[in-house]
Formats: C-alpha cells, sequence, structure tokens
C-alpha cells in the first residue's frame, strides 16, 4: 500500500544534482535521466518519481510497474551500448524515493514482474560491465521497487533523516500481515536492525557505505548537495576499487556484526559446493 500523503524527495534531489546537459527521448514522465558532475568526471544520473498523468493509474506517485521498469532499463542499456568501447565507463547514479512495486491487477496481468526484471538486469550488467554504480536513498525505498532499482548498485549512500524508508513492505502492511500495531513494530526495531525501517537502521546491516545528514531533506541546500555529491565521489571510487559483484556488502563491518548468520550460511553452502 502506498501511502500517497507522505513527502516525496525524490524529485528534489535529481533536480539538485542534474546539470542539465544530457536528455533522454522517448521516456515516460516518471522517469528523469540526466547527467550529473562527479570530480573530473560526468556522470549518468537517473530516478523514478511520481507522474499523475501516467498511463497507469497504480504508477501515478512514484511507485515502480510497468512504464518504468522498461524504460530504466531501456535508458542503463543504451548507456552500457554507447560506452562499449570506452576504457572509462560513465557512473551511473540511481536516486532512490520509491514507495513500492505498481501493485494492480492490470500490472499482474500484463507481467509486472518481467519489467522489474527487465530494470534489474539492466543495472546488475552495467555494474558488470565496469560501471561503477551509486545509488543515493533521499525516501522510501520499499519492496520490489527497491529490488529492481537500486538494490543492484555497487555502493548504496543514504540519507539520515526521518522520511528515509528502507523495507520489503511498507509499515502499515508490515503491521496488517503481522498482527501488530505500528508502534509495536517501532518497539521491535529498536533491538532488531532488520525490522527497522530508518537509514541509520539499515546502515547498520552493512549495505550502505556512507550516511549524509541533510539539513533540508525536501528542499537541500548548496551545502547539502556538495555533501551528498562528495559522498558519492568517494563512492564511484571505492566501486572502481573493488570487485564488481556485491560481496562488500558481507564483507563491511556491519554486516560482521549484524549478519553474522548470513555469513556463516553462505560459508556452509560454498564449502558444501566444493566438496
Amino acid at each position: 500500500m502506498t501511502d500517497v500523503t507522505a513527502p516525496m524527495y525524490g524529485s528534489a534531489w535529481f533536480a539538485a544534482l542534474d546539470d542539465g546537459a544530457t536528455r533522454a527521448t522517448g521516456l515516460p514522465g516518471s522517469l528523469r535521466y540526466g547527467a550529473t558532475r562527479l570530480g573530473d568526471e560526468t556522470a549518468a544520473v537517473v530516478a523514478v518519481v511520481p507522474d499523475p498523468q501516467a498511463r497507469f493509474g497504480r504508477a501515478r506517485h512514484g511507485e515502480v510497474g510497468l512504464e518504468e521498469g522498461y524504460a530504466l532499463a531501456r535508458a542503463v542499456t543504451d548507456l552500457v551500448q554507447r560506452d562499449a568501447g570506452a576504457e572509462r565507463r560513465r557512473p551511473l547514479v540511481i536516486v532512490v524515493d520509491v514507495p513500492s512495486q505498481a501493485y494492480g491487477y492490470l500490472e499482474e496481468l500484463v507481467g509486472l514482474h518481467q519489467a522489474l526484471a527487465a530494470s534489474t538486469n539492466a543495472i546488475a550488467q552495467a555494474r558488470l560491465a565496469g560501471h561503477p554504480v551509486v545509488t543515493l536513498v533521499v525516501g522510501k525505498a520499499i519492496s520490489g521497487a527497491f529490488l529492481a532499482t537500486g538494490l543492484q548498485a555497487n555502493r548504496i549512500v543514504a540519507l539520515d533523516h526521518d522520511g528515509i524508508a528502507v523495507q520489503v513492505m511498507s509499515k502499515q502492511s508490515a503491521a496488517r500481515i503481522t498482527r501488530r500495531t505500528i508502534e509495536e513494530l517501532d518497539r521491535a526495531a529498536e533491538t532488531v536492525p532488520a525490522m527497522a525501517y530508518d537509514g541509520a537502521s539499515f546502515a547498520r546491516l552493512g549495505a550502505v557505505s556512507e550516511l549524509v545528514r541533510p539539513e533540508r531533506p525536501a528542499d537541500p541546500t548548496a551545502a547539502d548537495v556538495a555533501a551528498v555529491r562528495a559522498a558519492l565521489e568517494r563512492a564511484v571510487v571505492a566501486a572502481r576499487a573493488s570487485s564488481p559483484d556485491l560481496s562488500s556488502r558481507l564483507e563491511s563491518d556491519g554486516a560482521r556484526e549484524q549478519r553474522a548468520a548470513s555469513r556463516l550460511v553462505r560459508e556452509r553452502v560454498a564449502a558444501a559446493w566444493d566438496a
């Protein structure tokens, strides 16, 4: 379930980072594609944003739906193809503020899973082809919408403010499924980071390379933008210096502390596989 009254941050941060020099044609109004300067190079920057005029009603509040999945896949694939012969592949920054995938009878009937698989595959292929892919979580990063976009990045940078929410489903949906009140979920999250929604708790799990605390998350100041650009630059450098896979998320200090069981399972599966 999408909370249409909640503030959205993706459009503001895309506008703050985009230099206006690059425009892709033929994309839906819900997908922004531009360029941003990071140090001595130019990175592509994309964001799924609300579009009240979207063809599909379930994708008018920032959800990732049929058009968004395929359009994002097309934009990223085009970037990979244009850089195919380059010695140094351009970075890709994905600005994330997505409340969910676009649930709906029509979406499921036509093949929402295929659209989300297309964007997932395109971003993963960009990462494996040598493009440093960095996600910037500025608001919500919920469910399949996050899985099919920002979770495929080499590095994740997240803002730290009250509007951040990272989870497999919205808090309202989680309360219904678990038959708990939202207050009970919040109390449980105080001792179990995996149940929490805030950016700091998500960072404790080891997937976030850097947290940035903005002064004005919904209307970023020049200092906010400068701090985020610096964090994105550091993430690009780190991505280029390490493996293009996602192993860094299990090797971080946070993962070693909070995801010890996940690490142990993977070690035992690998040992059994090689035996």
